[in-house]
């Protein structure tokens, strides 16, 4: 019998990409929360979202990660990742939410572990100031007047870049946020004829567990997103930059909201 939580299956299970929840993350999140076009905004919902405002939020993060039974932090290449997430504000049936339109990560396990919860993940590379426990002029404070930077390149082209100068801490977290995200989980049918029928194609809620943040310091930001020969993220650029933040949280996933099977919409 070959075991396993996703490919590949093996006799001893321990091979998967990635394991079998829950899953345990804590991470360092520089954000910026933005306005966009509104007729963008809405063009990038699917079949169950309503539009609900233009603001717009993306999350450079710096993540590490463990399994329930292992202590992957000690073998960091398999802990360690960083991802860009952008997200926009929706409605289902009446209830202010988030929607993930893109999402790039730099680690192929995370890259699965993402497509299980319906994130629609793609390979790139984010990069982020970070800030240490000794005053140097190498390194931002986190506090008045700590700057710091964060970029998002796929496939050798730079998509987007942020700055973000602190002021003040806030209880209020940026938005919309990724804790309770609604999702697309898609999986294609390649059978000849059923190229239009995905064999999943569902709308999904992501129930995270025991999340904690740190102190939320906000402050003024910039952000540029450039021109992509294909990719549609230039189509979400900036009209209005509300405003950036600096926190750590911490949050475990190990299970999902069933919200609409989509496969009769697609």
């Amino acid at each position: 019998m070959l075991n396993g939580y996703t490919l590949p299956l093996t006799p001893r299970g321990t091979s998967s990409l990635a394991p079998r929840p829950p899953w345990h993350y804590v991470g360092n999140c520089l954000a910026v929360e933005y306005e966009a076009s509104p007729e963008a905004v809405r063009s990038f919902l699917p079949a169950g979202l309503d539009y609900h405002s233009p603001r717009c939020a993306v999350y450079f993060v710096e993540w590490q990660y463990a399994s329930e039974e292992g202590e992957e932090y000690l073998d960091p290449v398999r802990s360690q990742y960083r991802e860009t997430i952008f997200l926009i504000s929706a409605s289902f049936e009446g209830s202010e939410c988030a929607y993930c339109p893109f999402i790039w990560v730099d680690q192929d396990v995370s890259l699965m572990r993402g497509l299980a919860q319906g994130w629609p993940k793609q390979i790139g590379s984010t990069w982020i100031s970070r800030s240490y426990d000794l005053p140097s002029k190498a390194a931002p404070v986190t506090g008045p007047g700590g700057r710091f930077g964060a970029t998002l390149a796929v496939k050798d082209r730079r998509l987007a870049e942020a700055v973000v100068t602190l002021r003040e801490e806030t209880t209020q977290l940026p938005s919309p946020n990724f804790a309770k995200a609604v999702n697309t989980r898609h999986f294609p049918e390649l059978a000849a004829g059923l190229h239009d029928r995905p064999a999943v194609h569902e709308l999904v809620q992501l129930k995270s567990r025991d999340v904690r943040i740190s102190p939320i310091w906000k402050g003024e930001a910039d952000l540029r997103i450039f021109d992509h020969p294909y990719l549609e993220l230039p189509d979400l650029a900036p009209t209005v930059v509300n405003g950036g933040y600096r926190f750590s949280c911490a949050l475990t996933v190990d299970d999902l909201l069933f919200l609409r099977n989509l496969k009769d919409e697609a």
